[in-house]
């Protein structure tokens, strides 16, 4: 749990240098660290890297995920839709009353918002994506019940 505070605070803390700054902006990697996916949102070893925090510009907030094998977000939908870009490995993702499908490296995933779904690394294989979400209300994600074993094999 510090670890995600700190994590919070440092993209708040970045957040600010990058409203209060004209032009463009660099983050250099050493100035975002990843932290360890929350329990109550992710099963097994997931790696959360927030690399841009929404700004009255965006209003997106945009993070790398690394999945070891078998990890995966617990069922989550967003208000405004997901954007997903596999950036490495190959994963699993399923929607609400639907099959699960295979995404692999290069693949872009539009999630509509209200999708009730989940995504991560298969049961074999590692998965990297980053993924962008945009805030409506101070909200980008409505986290819901783990993924049972189960459903995940499905």
């Amino acid at each position: 749990m510090k670890h995600v505070l700190t994590a919070a605070a440092t993209a708040a803390g970045i957040a600010s240098n990058l409203a209060m700054a004209a032009g463009i902006e660099i983050r250099h990697g050493a100035e975002v660290q990843a932290v360890a996916g929350k329990p109550d949102n992710f099963t097994g070893d997931a790696r959360v890297r927030p690399l841009l925090p929404p700004n009255d510009s965006t209003r997106a907030n945009v993070g790398l995920v690394d999945f070891a094998p078998g990890a995966r977000t617990t069922w989550h939908t967003h208000p405004a839709g997901q954007l997903l870009i596999v950036t490495s490995g190959m994963g699993w993702i399923q929607e609400e009353g639907e099959e699960r499908r295979v995404i692999e490296s290069g693949d872009v995933v539009w999630i509509p918002a209200g999708a009730k779904h989940w995504h991560g690394a298969t049961d074999t294989t590692s998965m990297s994506h980053v993924a962008m979400t945009y805030v409506v209300d101070e909200k980008n994600v409505d986290w819901l019940e783990p993924v049972s074993d189960g459903q995940y094999r499905k």
